[in-house]
């Protein structure tokens, strides 16, 4: 069953006055906006205007997929209430257009949250656009739009469950527990493509990579998914997490799970210096999961394993959620890998750039659906 985020909202040039709405509908667990919806509707009073942004917001849902679950995100506390059922709708003008808006989708398809407004922009703008259209006499249209500038849109692979092949339609497994997973900024060690892993010299940011967080917390916040972030120890993760939780208005939870693989006696050392003073360690390394780096540290099966049990522990413990996992190459790969039901040696045929955000889905069922892979455009100038 897909998933859909709907963020609304509605505006009066002077309650009542000139009103328009604004909808937008995204993917769930990508950010991306999917359809938006804008209209002048003359006369009318906020709240008039926000219900109708939320009846747009819904109808253009339906539009896309009538059987998806909807996340309903708007900055107006009346409406959200009203929706949720907790206030009692007293107002006239409001009943009918609350009772439009529950006969849009079965009322168990939709939830509802209450945002600040900070995080409603791109539906207040779209508002914006159609109230500017309207006192012009003219219609808004998607194509003068401005409300997707800045906006980052990733394009989420198809979803692939590992143990259900073929293309017929999943069972309604409730909502997925969503990991978002984002490796560090960079350290002075990335560019240089040194081994730094757990049992090296824990790096902190260079000035690169706590730009390249401030960026992806920006990116993060613009998308509004992320319900809870969760990062590895180790300082350069704790850092990246603790840039881009300040910008979410979250804490900061440790995973030690979540840490980077221990490369030995490799850490700090580049591959080919690695190649150079170990080539027999390499090759088996290489060839072989169970093999050790030089020195002991840890094998990519033991990392494996470690990861699946993490895995597990954090899917139990937020289904149904969006969560950032801060965390490092390999044990990002492997959460990849793992969901794709890849063999081991796939790890060596992933590229994972510094700051770059995947993201995996967890079923009920035990499948998984990898949504997005090595996505840098929030990086970009």
């Amino acid at each position: 069953m897909r998933e859909f985020i709907v963020e609304a909202d509605g505006g009066s040039r002077g309650n009542p006055g000139p009103a328009g709405y604004g909808a937008v509908v995204r993917d769930a667990a990508t950010g991306e906006p999917l359809t938006e919806a804008a209209e002048y509707i003359g006369i009318a009073t906020n709240n008039v205007a926000e219900y109708r942004g939320l009846l747009a917001g819904l109808s253009a849902a339906r539009a896309l997929d009538p059987t998806a679950t909807v996340h309903v995100r708007m900055d107006s506390k009346l409406v959200i209430e009203q929706m949720s059922g907790r206030w009692k709708i007293k107002h006239p003008d409001m009943k009918p257009l609350a009772t439009q808006a529950r006969s849009v989708l079965p009322p168990d398809q939709v939830t509802y949250e209450w945002i600040p407004r900070e995080q409603n922009k791109y539906a207040d703008r779209l508002a914006n656009e159609a109230m500017d259209a309207g006192t012009k006499g003219e219609q808004w249209s998607p194509s003068r739009s401005t409300a997707a500038l800045g906006e980052q849109r990733p394009t989420a692979p198809e979803e692939q469950h590992v143990s259900t092949p073929g293309w017929g339609s999943a069972p309604d497994l409730g909502a997925p527990a969503t990991f978002v997973l984002l490796r560090h900024g960079e350290t002075p060690l990335t560019p240089q493509k040194r081994f730094s892993g757990s049992g090296g010299t824990d790096p902190s940011l260079s000035d690169a990579g706590r730009e390249q967080a401030r960026r992806t917390a920006e990116a993060l916040a613009r998308r509004g998914t992320v319900q809870a972030v969760i990062a590895s120890p180790l300082t350069r993760t704790r850092e990246t997490a603790g840039i881009v939780a300040a910008r979410l208005g979250l804490d900061v939870t440790i995973e030690d799970g979540l840490r980077e693989t221990d490369f030995g006696a490799w850490e700090g050392l580049t591959f080919g210096e690695v190649r150079d003073r170990h080539p027999d360690d390499l090759n088996a390394w290489l060839a072989d999961p169970e093999a050790h780096p030089t020195g002991g540290g840890e094998s990519f099966a033991e990392t494996a394993t470690r990861i699946a049990a993490t895995r597990d522990k954090l899917v139990a413990a937020h289904a149904g959620r969006t969560v950032l996992l801060v965390s490092h190459v390999t044990p990002i790969k492997t959460f990849v890998r793992l969901a794709l039901g890849a063999p081991p040696e796939s790890l060596f045929r992933m590229e994972l750039s510094a700051a770059s955000l995947s993201a995996v889905a967890y079923y009920a069922d035990g499948n998984a659906s990898v949504r997005l892979f090595n996505d840098t455009s929030h990086l970009r100038p």
